[in-house]
């Protein structure tokens, strides 16, 4: 079909040609872990995670890391099996940013990413995410103190513009290869539009065009077929999938399916069942303390096209009690949960918890 089966980021080949975008309150490492188990994603990211409080990190005088780093742990935490991983970052001091990447490098990532696209109106107000694609020079000044810093590879994602009559993405891309970054990723909206609206792809094909390094299109990848026709219209060189893969984390899985045999497995009830169950319990072994908050926040997504998923989420909603929803959860799929073996059981029975 066309797809590339891989992608290189410097001297390191990723395959398949898919990545999970980084999305705050989402990508952390349980959900990596999920994805990364299910199958048929070439490259996780984290979370966007503030420069200033990771490179707080690091003990002036002994230069050693702490281990009692709030955001560290709670961003930038992972385990061995996640790799190859990409750890993302935002901010708008190059000296911060340079002195978080290097706290990013002896973390043990195998990329690092910079955030020049968030749209939210606290990221942007302190002049980060796509609040810098008014700053060009601004812009280099923060790739090349980052590059100078680290010796990993180095990539950034970015949305086109500010807003229509302000589209930077051929300028963010040439900037990105002239500062010696290895790989790009475009998510064509602008910041103006934010979240509604239509990703314009001919946008990732003007950029594609623009630049030699790798080109990661983002935006819109709803199906497998969405994929396949993204790199046929763009040319990109890897397809980076977000809020689909909260509500059908099999998304990557299903991707590589319909390229290996022209069809997929749609996920029935009883799939859904598991995933819930087996992320659920992930995040019981964690015992974190927003292990609840956590559980509620997903049951939004996974009971997405669920007969009667709006009761069950109103039931979870209204408990504080983490291994109280796990029960809802059974109660509520008691008649499925004696099915025969669903679509993805054996997938996810193997997920590591």
């Amino acid at each position: 079909m066309g797809f590339p089966s891989s992608f290189r980021i410097g001297n390191v080949t990723l395959a398949p040609a898919t990545v999970l975008a980084p999305m705050a309150g989402v990508t952390d490492t349980v959900f990596r872990r999920f994805i990364r188990d299910l199958g048929g994603c070439g490259l996780i990211m984290t979370e966007f995670t503030s420069s200033h409080g990771v490179s707080a990190a690091r003990e002036v005088e002994t230069g050693n890391l702490k281990a009692s780093n709030r955001t560290v742990a709670r961003y930038l935490t992972f385990d061995p099996a996640e790799h190859p991983i990409s750890a993302q970052l935002f901010g708008s001091d190059p000296e911060v940013m340079a002195e978080a990447a290097r706290v990013c490098q002896d973390l043990g990532f195998d990329f690092l990413d910079i955030n020049f696209g968030c749209p939210v109106k606290k990221v942007v107000k302190c002049n980060g995410g796509s609040g810098l694609l008014r700053d060009l020079p601004l812009v280099e000044n923060i790739l090349r103190a980052v590059r100078k810093a680290i010796t990993i590879p180095l990539t950034c994602k970015f949305r086109a513009g500010w807003n229509d009559n302000e589209l930077v993405m051929v300028q963010m891309g040439r900037l990105a290869e002239d500062c010696g970054l290895q790989a790009v990723a475009l998510h064509p909206r602008t910041r103006e539009q934010g979240y509604s609206g239509h990703a314009d792809w001919t946008r990732i094909a003007a950029l594609k065009d623009a630049v030699k390094i790798p080109v990661i299109g983002n935006g819109d990848v709803l199906t497998p077929e969405d994929a396949v026709r993204m790199v046929a219209e763009t040319g990109c060189d890897a397809v980076m999938i977000g809020r689909q893969a909260s509500s059908n984390p099999w998304i990557f899985r299903q991707i590589e399916q319909y390229l290996a045999t022209g069809s997929y497995v749609q996920p029935t009830e009883l799939d859904r069942y598991q995933m819930m169950r087996t992320y659920y319990r992930m995040l019981l072994d964690r015992s974190e303390d927003d292990s609840a908050g956590k559980m509620k926040q997903f049951a939004t997504y996974f009971t997405h096209g669920v007969r009667g998923g709006a009761h069950l989420r109103t039931s979870i909603y209204k408990v504080h009690d983490a291994v109280e929803i796990l029960r809802l959860v059974d109660e509520f799929f008691a008649p499925v949960a004696a099915q025969p073996p669903a679509a993805f059981s054996d997938q996810l029975s193997a997920v590591s918890c």
